[in-house]
C-alpha cells in the first residue's frame, strides 16, 4: 500500500523535495528488510495485550496424550493461552499490505492463503478451547476431514490461479528436480531435460504440498519455541530463494527458474520471519502463549505456497526438513500401530516427544531441532550452486 502510494505520488514528492527521503522504498531489498523489522515490532507491541485478552476469554491449552509419562511432563503447560497465531497472522497481513507491490497477483494469492488457513485454524482452536463452557455434547474442534477439506480447497485455489497467472510464462510451470539446471548455461532458454507441467499435475502438487506442509507445521507445534524457531529459519531461507527466483540475473547465473513478479514474495517471507521472531519473545520456555492452529496452519500453508510459486517444491522439503520429519514420524507410528495390532516404533509421536520421553529436556529438544533446521536451510541454499 505504501509502495503503491509512493508510486502514484512520486512526481509530487519530487516537486516538493521529499522524493529523496522515500526513494529507498523503491528497493525491494529494503522493503523486505523493513517487513522483517515491522512484523517483529508489531508482534512485540501487541503481544502482552493479546495474551491478556486470551486469558480473559479463558482460551487456554489443556494438552492430553495417550502416554501418561508425557502427560506428567507437559502438565505445567495446562491453561497456557493459545491462539497466539492471531498475532503472527495479523503482523504478516499488515506488513504485506504496507510494503508489498499490491499489483502483483502473487501477493494477493499469498494473502488469500494466509487468511483462509488462519480462519480455519482459528475456528478449530476456538471450538476446542471453549468446549468446556458450552453445552455438553457440543463438538470439540473441526473434524479431521473438515479441516483437511479446507486445506485441500485452498491448495486447489492457489495451484489453479498460480498456473493460470503463469500460463504465458513457461518458466512458471517447470518442475525443478534436485540438482537439475533449468536453463542452458548463460541463457534463459530452458534446458532440454526440463519437464514442463500441465494444469493437472501442477495443481495436484500444489494441493498436496500446501495441505501437507500446513499439517506438518501443526504437528511440530508441540514444544515451547519449536515451531516458531524452525519456521523463522525456513522463512529466511525461502526469502533468499524468492530473491533468486525474481532476479533475472541471479536466475540466469544459478540456472534457477526465473519467475517474473515472484520477487515480491520476499516481503511476504520477510514478514513471516519477523513475526516468528517476535512471537519467540513470548513463546520461548516457559511459554506465555502458544500459536495454536491459528498460527501453525497458515504459516505452513504460506511457506508451501511460496515454494510452489517459485517452482522449488523439492527445496521446500529440504528447508522444511524438521517439519516433514515430524509428519513422517506420525505417519510411521500410526501405520505401524495399525499393522502390528498395537506396537509402536517411537515412544510417542510426533518425534520431538519421543526424544523428550527418552531423557532430553524440552530445551534440548527444541535447540537441537533448531540446529537441524539451520542445517537443512544451509543444504538447500548451497544446493543452488550444484546444478
Amino acid at each position: 500500500m505504501l509502495y503503491n502510494l509512493l508510486q502514484s505520488t512520486d512526481q509530487w514528492l519530487d516537486e516538493v523535495g521529499l522524493f529523496r527521503l522515500v526513494q529507498v522504498m523503491y528497493q525491494l531489498e529494503f522493503r523486505a528488510f523493513f517487513a522483517v523489522v515491522l512484523s517483529f515490532a508489531l508482534v512485540l507491541i501487541g503481544g502482552k495485550r493479546t495474551i491478556r485478552w486470551l486469558l480473559k476469554q479463558r482460551i487456554g491449552d489443556a494438552p492430553e496424550f495417550y502416554n501418561q509419562d508425557l502427560n506428567k511432563l507437559m502438565a505445567s503447560k495446562a491453561h497456557t493461552p493459545t491462539m497466539g497465531g492471531l498475532l503472527i497472522c495479523g503482523a504478516i497481513g499488515v506488513t504485506t499490505l504496507l510494503f508489498a507491490d499490491l499489483r502483483e497477483a502473487y501477493v494477493w494469492l499469498a494473502i488469500v492463503v494466509l487468511v483462509w488457513l488462519a480462519v480455519v485454524g482459528g475456528f478449530d482452536d476456538w471450538l476446542k478451547l471453549t468446549s468446556g463452557r458450552r453445552n455438553p455434547g457440543m463438538r470439540e474442534g473441526l473434524y479431521a476431514w473438515e479441516k483437511l477439506l479446507f486445506q485441500l480447497g485452498i491448495g486447489f485455489i492457489a495451484g489453479f490461479f498460480l498456473f493460470r497467472y503463469g500460463a504465458e510464462q513457461i518458466d512458471a510451470r517447470v518442475l525443478t528436480l534436485p540438482f537439475q539446471r533449468t536453463y542452458a548455461p548463460g541463457t534463459l532458454q530452458l534446458d532440454a531435460g526440463v519437464l514442463v507441467l500441465g494444469i493437472v499435475p501442477f495443481v495436484l502438487i500444489a494441493v498436496v504440498l500446501i495441505a501437507g506442509t500446513s499439517n506438518a507445521v501443526n504437528l511440530t507445534d508441540g514444544m515451547d519455541g519449536l515451531s516458531a524457531g524452525t519456521m523463522l529459519v525456513a522463512s529466511f531461507a525461502m526469502m533468499v530463494l524468492c530473491y533468486v527466483a525474481g532476479s533475472e540475473d541471479a536466475a540466469r547465473t544459478l540456472m534457477f527458474p526465473y519467475i517474473a513478479g515472484a520477487k515480491e514474495l520476499m516481503v511476504v517471507t520477510g514478514a513471516m520471519a519477523g513475526a516468528c521472531l517476535g512471537f519467540l519473545w513470548f513463546n520461548c520456555a516457559p511459554a506465555q502463549v502458544f500459536m495454536g492452529d491459528t498460527g501453525s496452519l497458515p504459516l505452513g500453508g504460506l511457506l508451501a505456497y511460496t515454494a510452489v510459486a517459485i517452482r522449488q517444491e523439492f527445496l521446500l522439503i529440504v528447508i522444511g526438513g524438521v517439519f516433514f520429519m515430524e509428519m513422517a514420524s506420525v505417519i510411521m507410528q500410526v501405520g505401524y500401530f495399525k499393522a502390528t495390532g498395537g506396537n509402536r516404533i517411537f515412544r510417542c509421536s510426533p518425534i520431538h516427544h519421543h526424544f523428550h520421553l527418552g531423557g532430553w529436556s524440552e530445551q534440548q529438544v527444541v535447540t537441537r531441532f533448531w540446529v537441524l533446521a539451520v542445517a537443512c536451510a544451509m543444504v538447500a541454499l548451497v544446493s543452488l550452486k550444484l546444478r
